[in-house]
């Protein structure tokens, strides 16, 4: 009985080992890369989230308090699921949507947006998501009150935007903190931001607007140009010197 108890298990461990399927999982699985660096700064699409896991083993998991509570008691209060129904003859079918963040806390970060029937599968497809979406984060010490030379902040103020919600983090100094709103704060605290100032416009009310304006202006730290980046040093110079 032992015997055939530990052949099922054994089955069980094959059956859900990761057999990847593109060429850089397979690259991935037989050690050739080894650092998400090299998938990221390459432009690689990640299209296995196995990929993510095996090259960020560190990598937290959050979720964002992205919809509202209903009901009689609870009604109106800050939600991890958003949940939306569709009237059709069999009566009311309701969906769940989450949003996830994954990161390393050491310039990586991701998010991703799940619907289903049920709250679990949601989250399960969100953060299955957001291993697909991991982008760098270029991180540093911009702030014209600090002289340390540590990736604490961000090396220049970026904006995002998503909608009518535009979101500016701008650096600040040791110390600090995050100055921004909480959502916000769980995805800069994954991405390895330690202090930061930030201000925000249009309706931020609207959580999930807000969530991916921050995320595009975390994207634009590592897509603007050298031209725009030496602008704003010197922009911050000159402020400095006033």
């Amino acid at each position: 009985m032992e015997e055939k108890q530990t052949e099922k298990e054994e089955v069980k461990e094959e059956g859900t080992a990761w057999k990847p399927k593109t060429d850089l999982g397979k690259r991935v699985k037989a050690g050739e890369i080894t650092d998400i660096e090299e998938v990221v700064g390459r432009g690689m699409r990640i299209l296995e989230p196995e990929i993510t896991e095996s090259l960020m083993p560190d990598m937290e998991v959050d979720i964002f308090r992205s919809g509202q509570s209903k009901g009689k008691f609870g009604g109106g209060k800050s939600s991890i699921w958003k949940q939306t129904q569709k009237k059709t003859k069999e009566g009311n079918k309701p969906k769940f949507s989450a949003i996830v963040v994954v990161g390393n806390r050491h310039g990586y970060v991701g998010i991703g947006k799940g619907k289903a029937k049920e709250t679990v599968p949601a989250r399960e497809k969100a953060t299955r998501r957001a291993k697909l979406d991991i982008i760098k984060v270029k991180r540093g010490s911009g702030s014209w009150e600090s002289n340390i030379n540590e990736p604490h902040s961000i090396p220049f103020r970026v904006e995002g935007k998503c909608g009518s919600v535009r979101v500016k983090l701008m650096p600040a100094p040791k110390g600090t903190g995050l100055r921004v709103e909480g959502e916000c704060a769980k995805m800069l605290e994954l991405a390895g931001i330690k202090d930061i100032y930030s201000k925000t416009r249009g309706k931020t009310g609207t959580k999930i607007n807000l969530i991916y304006a921050c995320f595009d202006a975390l994207k634009k730290l590592t897509e603007m140009k050298v031209g725009e980046e030496e602008k704003i040093k010197d922009d911050k110079h000159k402020n400095s010197n006033s």
